[in-house]
């Protein structure tokens, strides 16, 4: 029996030259994964989110209904909060450059976009306060003061740490996101 979809001297058809759907530039995408430290978190908040919902189970059985109901309110903030988190970072479209936060999202129409850049400076390692030198990816705007660039991502955040050419790769991708639509 013959399996095709295994022998590397096979004819291509013509639909495997078919765009695939991510080519869609109107769509928001992140031109980069998310590293191993935001998933690994998100992970750990999942698992901790799967215990919180069997105790509101158990809590539903042998409880009362109120207390399930608050205990099942717990887990869903803890299943937004790491759905949140794997969400963070920055996002590129035809339309603009994106950062989203855990908290805050900012959108920027890539018409104020003046140039984005790398640069060598201190950096805070995973967002705590302790700063190490890195490079940053930085956002220069329109109408803004040369002091006051935006810090898109830096080589020592969640996705970046101990990942060097990852880094590199994310920040030519948006570079290159903001050369084809006239910045830069």
């Amino acid at each position: 029996m013959p399996l095709p979809f295994l022998t590397a001297d096979r004819t291509f058809e013509a639909a495997d030259d078919v765009a695939l759907p991510f080519e869609d530039r109107d769509r928001w995408r992140r031109p980069y994964r998310p590293g191993p430290w935001r998933v690994g978190v998100a992970a750990l908040w999942l698992l901790l989110a799967s215990y919180v919902l069997f105790a509101a189970v158990i809590i539903a059985l042998t409880g009362t209904v109120n207390e399930a109901a608050v205990v099942f309110g717990i887990a869903l903030v803890i299943i937004v909060g790491a759905l949140r988190l794997l969400r963070m970072g920055v996002w590129v479209s035809a339309h603009g450059m994106r950062q989203v936060g855990f908290l805050l999202t900012r959108t920027v129409p890539w018409e104020q976009v003046v140039a984005v850049r790398t640069v060598q400076q201190p950096v805070r390692w995973l967002g705590l306060p302790r700063t190490v030198q890195g490079q940053a990816l930085m956002l220069v705007r329109r109408g803004r003061a040369s002091d006051d660039l935006p810090v898109l991502m830096t080589t020592h955040n969640a996705d970046f740490l101990g990942r060097t050419a990852a880094f590199d790769r994310a920040a030519d991708a948006v570079e290159a996101w903001a050369a084809e639509n006239g910045q830069g």
